[in-house]
């Protein structure tokens, strides 16, 4: 076990090393190559015995990914953003076949416009996929969950491909202190996988057509992959509590941050969590009876926890980083969800972070003074956008000096 300084990135490239990956279809796309860069340099220099091949595409990445874990072996890929678009077609193909290979996604909004910094609408975009959703707040939970993402995929009774999330920039090219584990103590962990059937084999030719006819034949196999996202969620504890007896850290769906006797909780999801824990804590130092919930496994979805973590609220708001373009925040649907038909507390919807924009202060206390509002006039499916007035009027500024006619809203 050492502990070193490492990137997001790098920490998602030691996650694949220590896993012993067999296979790594690459290609580039900002901000996830320096993962692929890094492997790639690992298997030229002997140091990871994987075969490492650059493809002509993210398409052509994910076909190639799962048709090498359908022979058995232990895959690895990453993408991001556009990146993850274009494969997209292979998403839900590659986790019809079954396959357990893992996929990191380094987040960065959608164009247009094209941006570099992160939000959340690509990876959400993959959430009915059948693909399982790890989301990271930390470098070490980039490394961490990848190695928990093969225990969970390659269990017989899930068999499911797994996107580990991380946000580019904020966490991909951000240096943290890492505890990497002995290769000896993740065998341990994680041992070499042998499935129960692969799919095909190199010594004996085959081929293989994966066609229905008939809606029935088809809800049988859809409804195959339910099943085994549901067991995955009971898979998923035993291997956090075997993953913490190994290396002491313990992972659960859901992470609580001053819960204990909060009356007003915010829902947030990866690193910009970091940042609402700073505005929580900086409100419990003034006396305020506030806490934190960080969604941290988005599939399968986790119902039941949700419901049991929020019910006793006096108001909950989840703060969502993604925006679906006529609706809302899509993890405040899902958050309402699970809290249908229980004595639920006011909900209140809020969308920030889009493109990477920072929480301020100011947007935490807005929220907070919301959710005391929310306590005695009920909750709103309402998004509440969060974005300044002096934000706005230089947008303005900015336009009118393109050229662009502005009309102020009325």
């Amino acid at each position: 076990m050492t502990r070193e300084l490492l990137t997001g990135n790098a920490a998602a490239a030691w996650g694949a090393r220590l896993a012993d990956v067999d296979y790594i279809p690459a290609y580039p796309i900002t901000p996830q190559t320096e993962i692929m860069e890094t492997l790639a340099r690992w298997t030229a220099d002997g140091h990871l015995a994987a075969r490492f091949v650059t493809m002509d595409s993210e398409h052509s990445m994910l076909t190639a990914a799962g048709a090498a874990a359908a022979t058995g072996a232990r895959v690895f890929t990453a993408t991001s953003s556009q990146g993850l678009l274009y494969a997209f077609e292979m998403l839900y193909a590659v986790a019809g076949w079954r396959v357990p290979l893992v996929v990191v996604n380094v987040s960065r909004a959608l164009a247009a416009p094209i941006t570099l910094e992160p939000d959340h609408n690509d990876v959400l975009a993959a959430r009915d996929s059948g693909f399982l959703q790890f989301h990271c707040e930390t470098c070490q939970e980039v490394l961490d969950s990848v190695l928990l993402a093969y225990r969970l995929a390659e269990h017989r009774d899930v068999l499911l491909p797994v996107l580990v999330n991380l946000d580019g920039f904020y966490l991909s090219f951000t240096r943290e202190p890492v505890v990497i584990p002995a290769p000896e103590a993740v065998r341990d962990f994680l041992p070499q996988y042998e499935p129960a059937h692969a799919h095909f084999s190199a010594s004996h030719a085959m081929a293989q057509g994966v066609a229905v006819l008939g809606g029935s034949a088809y809800a049988f196999f859809r409804y195959q992959m339910q099943r085994a996202a549901e067991e995955a969620l009971r898979v998923y504890d035993q291997v956090a509590a075997e993953f913490r007896d190994c290396f002491g850290r313990f992972y659960g769906p859901l992470e609580g941050y001053c819960l204990d006797d909060a009356e007003w909780v915010i829902v947030m999801t990866n690193s910009f969590a970091t940042m609402g824990k700073a505005a929580v804590k900086r409100m419990r130092d003034r006396g305020e009876k506030v806490g934190l919930v960080r969604l941290r496994m988005i599939r399968p979805f986790p119902h039941a926890q949700i419901a049991r973590t929020l019910a006793a609220r006096r108001a909950v708001g989840v703060i969502d980083q993604n925006l679906s373009v006529g609706k809302g925040g899509i993890l405040f649907a899902e958050v309402a969800s699970a809290l249908q038909g229980t004595a639920s507390p006011p909900l209140r919807s809020f969308i920030g972070g889009l493109g990477g924009r920072r929480f301020r202060d100011e947007d935490f206390d807005q929220i907070f003074a919301a959710l005391r509002e929310a306590e005695h006039t009920g909750g709103s499916a309402e998004p509440f956008l969060l974005y300044s007035e002096s934000e706005y009027q230089h947008m303005l500024a900015m336009l009118r000096v393109a050229g662009h006619p502005v009309e102020e809203p009325k």
